[in-house]
């Protein structure tokens, strides 16, 4: 068991800190599981009050013992019940915030109401943009991690070409592999932030099946296994000449990489071939362009030009109706957090220590899918990759 190291805590709260001084913000309190485990280093129930100097206290509801255990903060302490909160911070010396920062895209509305019951006198103001700012950047401590995840994806990978034969259904592969993974590390779970973002470690999709839409902001669905959990693998049948989309996230000590390939039994199509070459092109493209001081929304554009200009105006990124407005997504603890490469984040820029998934992908309806995806890294060397495992289609 990996655990938070004290000075990667203290690193990540005081760069929090420089954050709120530039917004005016007197305090913020997290209790989402995901920025929980980033400034604490584990995720047990209770609320962690971030003042805007000086160290935070995670008042622990569930389990305070564990806490203790996981946790490196010096101030880590049993709260029985959140109205104790305002009395503990002020027990250690801190006065009551004027403007309280509080995660507004993720705080379910009576947990809002109750902070705002706790500190009437207050602004409450959202802090979301700053912890998602915060956590964007990678440390080498974090870098490192996501090595070791990229290694499990390439582990992955490896078992797919094993795994994969005529007649197997999408969801027996997905469950083999998702075993796998879980003997490799993988915690099991691969946490999105966007609200009903549910998402498996494993999307395997065959065939006419992965140009089947869905609700998921991605640009493959597929139909899965039911209406309430409408996409991922089905029961499909993996049939000779069609392409199998596997799409991964690995993850391992809590971070996550995400991996895309395709296989075959046999052959594809010519335009399937053709196109999952051009996607390898579009890649290119990206990794030319991924500098510092880049723009997020810059590379989407060229790269969605340069597939309009290869003919696939109506297929990349989905079909028509389903098209989605991203080629990449940061990673993470979470698998959408900072940088977006997409559509209206023209003036946001790349900076050293971003980490990211592209996933250039081509969807033909009654025929399939086909497409890479990699992570990446930007370090002050340049481009670097966190998955590495062999590009080309793989032919069984």
């Amino acid at each position: 068991m990996r655990l938070t190291p004290k000075n990667e805590l203290e690193y990540r709260y005081r760069k929090l800190q420089s954050e709120m001084a530039g917004a005016g913000i007197d305090a913020v309190i997290m209790v989402q599981n995901a920025d929980l485990f980033y400034f604490t280093g584990t995720a047990q129930a209770g609320n962690l009050y971030v003042p805007a100097s000086g160290r935070p206290i995670y008042l622990v509801r569930r389990d305070y013992l564990r806490a203790r255990m996981e946790s490196a903060l010096a101030e880590v302490l049993p709260s029985s019940s959140l109205n104790d909160l305002p009395g503990l911070v002020s027990d250690h010396g801190h006065s009551a915030p004027k403007r309280l920062g509080l995660e507004l895209d993720v705080l379910p509305v009576n947990l809002y109401l109750k902070y705002r019951a706790l500190y009437p006198d207050a602004e409450l103001v959202d802090a979301s943009p700053l912890i998602r700012r915060v956590r964007m950047v990678k440390s080498h401590y974090e870098i490192h991690i996501m090595q070791d995840a990229g290694n499990q994806a390439d582990k992955v990978y490896k078992k797919a070409a094993e795994t994969i034969r005529e007649g197997i259904c999408e969801v027996e592969l997905a469950a083999e592999l998702e075993r796998f993974s879980r003997l490799e590390g993988h915690q099991g779970h691969v946490r999105m932030r966007a609200f009903n973002g549910e998402v498996g470690g494993a999307q395997v999709l065959a065939g006419p099946d992965a140009a089947a839409p869905a609700a998921g902001n991605t640009a493959l669905g597929g139909m899965g296994l039911t209406p309430a959990f409408g996409h991922g693998a089905s029961y499909n049948r993996i049939r000779r000449g069609e392409p199998v989309v596997v799409d991964f996230a690995s993850c391992f000590d809590g971070y996550l990489v995400d991996q895309t390939r395709v296989f075959a039994i046999g052959s594809v199509s010519d335009r399937m071939r053709r196109g999952y070459q051009d996607m390898l092109r579009i890649e290119e493209l990206m990794m030319e362009m991924a500098e510092v001081g880049t723009s997020w929304g810059g590379i989407y554009h060229a790269c969605l030009d340069l597939a309009c200009e290869m003919g696939y105006a109506d297929n990349f990124m989905g079909t028509p109706g389903s098209q989605v407005p991203f080629i990449g997504h940061g990673l993470g603890i979470e698998i959408d957090e900072y940088p977006f490469i997409a559509r209206g984040f023209e003036s946001e820029t790349l900076q050293v220590g971003m980490a990211f998934a592209f996933e250039p992908k081509l969807v033909f309806p009654g025929e399939g899918a086909v497409g890479i995806e990699n992570s990446f890294y930007l370090s002050e060397q340049g481009l670097k990759r966190l998955t590495f495992s062999r590009q080309e289609l793989v032919l069984l």
